[in-house]
């Protein structure tokens, strides 16, 4: 099936493709870049600062999850970076698209052929069988459904005896293996994880962070995940830490006991700016 692949090699040439800014990484070769962006949500005394001028390159074929506290701008900065929602300034570069320029139609058409999601609830259709479910993204980009793909993407999450089942018939985990699957038949340039682990077990949890980060290794894959776990984020390359709407550091090769201790000194700074607020 997979192979794991030469991690450490990888991950020197990814490292080697960020120019140091402060609190801005650009990568040579960028599948997503944020420049400036802002988000607001209403006005007045009662404005929320969602994101405040982030700045953030994610190179191709590398796994960056997106860490913070409540309220840090994690969700709003994956809305914006897969283009579901408008920053109110900067821009949104995919490759050399700039999505903050895009209208609703091209959005939409882009997100169905060169974007792929993956939920915490697996979003499948219970009316559909294994198959049908991963070609759907196909149906919707107005492509023929090829089922040779969806065999071979069902291959990639261990899947390819399961394709008639469905989802009723199939455990959690095994959703989440075919909620990969549908993000990965488009073939597409960036594929964005919201929480992919959780309403997951341990165990499985496991099983389908690793089909990730083999999906990286094994296929160039590019993979922005929103996280709360540190044990989730030690199977990227790199983690983007966010406080308050700001970019807040990262963390090359991070182990769970890294990024939990960074969770837990963003997590105390917020408190003391509370206080003293």
């Amino acid at each position: 099936m997979f192979g794991r692949g030469s991690r450490g090699s990888r991950q020197a040439e990814q490292e080697a493709g960020y120019t140091a800014h402060l609190g801005a990484p650009v990568a040579v070769d960028s599948a997503v870049r944020l420049d400036a962006v802002t988000k607001t949500y209403g006005r007045g005394n009662s404005a929320v600062h969602a994101l405040r001028g982030i700045d953030l390159s994610i190179p191709r074929s590398t796994f960056t999850a997106v860490m913070g506290p409540s309220g840090s701008g994690k969700s709003t900065f994956l809305h914006c970076a897969a283009g579901l929602d408008r920053p109110d300034a900067g821009r949104v570069l995919l490759g050399t698209d700039d999505l903050t320029r895009m209208k609703e139609n091209d959005l939409t058409r882009l997100r169905r052929t060169r974007l792929g999601f993956v939920f915490q609830a697996f979003n499948l259709l219970p009316s559909l069988t294994v198959e049908k479910n991963v070609l759907l993204p196909l149906r919707l980009a107005g492509e023929r459904a090829d089922r040779r793909r969806a065999a071979e993407v069902l291959t990639m999450v261990g899947l390819d005896n399961h394709a008639g089942r469905r989802p009723a018939q199939l455990s959690g985990g095994q959703q989440q293996r075919v909620a990969i699957a549908r993000a990965l038949v488009t073939r597409p340039d960036v594929l964005f994880a919201d929480e992919p682990t959780g309403a997951l077990d341990t165990t499985t949890a496991a099983e389908v962070l690793t089909l990730l980060r083999r999906a990286v290794d094994d296929s160039g894959a590019t993979i922005v995940m929103v996280t709360h776990d540190p044990v989730a984020a030690s199977y990227a390359d790199r983690v983007v830490f966010l406080a308050a709407g700001n970019l807040a550091g990262e963390l090359y090769r991070p182990t769970p006991e890294a990024v939990a201790a960074r969770m837990v000194d963003l997590s105390q700074v917020g408190a003391r700016q509370g206080q003293a607020a």
